[in-house]
């Protein structure tokens, strides 16, 4: 099972975390310290494997990464999970994180968490795999994105109903509206 995905910058700041057991803010804070003291300290050209302690549970958990640019992409998983499972899942993840953003970087994941939370939702929920086929991630992301659309043209269509009306210069056009000349009130009073 998946304990916690970590996505850390190059300087030890969290650019995305995922937990998927209850731990408190500073347990949270403390194993993201350690977790990034463990691995940014690791040379390059060693296994992306790394056994994580005590960290969480106090038991056996490992941690597996990949380091792109300036990003660690970290997963705590317990031994009932497969390392170059891990490394593929870790792989679809920064391909779909890819497509999605066009060249993703980490402003990508400050910018738009939200959108990456979703992305992260269709690929992991509650430490389980639910999809690794990059086609099926995209198509889901594509689905979600039409309906967001949608919704915002129907949440949108009060605004620009307004806007609409605003455009009309409505006190502009009842100065221009041509009234037929009414007859005087002397008038009317000869004709009773």
């Amino acid at each position: 099972m998946i304990k916690a995905i970590l996505v850390i910058n190059n300087h030890g700041k969290p650019r995305l975390l995922k937990f998927y057991q209850h731990y408190s803010e500073e347990m949270q804070q403390q194993i993201v310290r350690e977790t990034f003291q463990l691995v940014s300290k690791r040379d390059d050209n060693v296994c992306n494997f790394l056994e994580g302690g005590t960290l969480i549970d106090g038991n056996d958990y490992r941690l597996i990464y990949r380091h792109y640019a300036t990003l660690y992409f970290i997963f705590c998983v317990d031994s009932s999970e497969s390392e170059l499972g891990i490394l593929d899942l870790i792989q679809v993840f920064v391909e779909t994180l890819d497509r999605c953003f066009e060249n993703v970087c980490e402003l990508d994941l400050i910018f738009h968490v939200d959108r990456v939370h979703h992305i992260l939702g269709e690929i992991v929920m509650g430490g389980m795999v639910l999809e690794t086929n990059m086609n099926e991630i995209l198509q889901r992301i594509q689905e979600q994105d039409k309906i967001q659309k949608q919704e915002a043209g129907i949440t949108a269509a009060p605004a620009r109903a307004v806007s609409a009306v605003k455009n009309m210069n409505i006190s502009q056009q009842l100065k221009d509206i041509k009234l037929p000349d009414l007859p005087s009130l002397s008038n009317l009073k000869n004709a009773f």
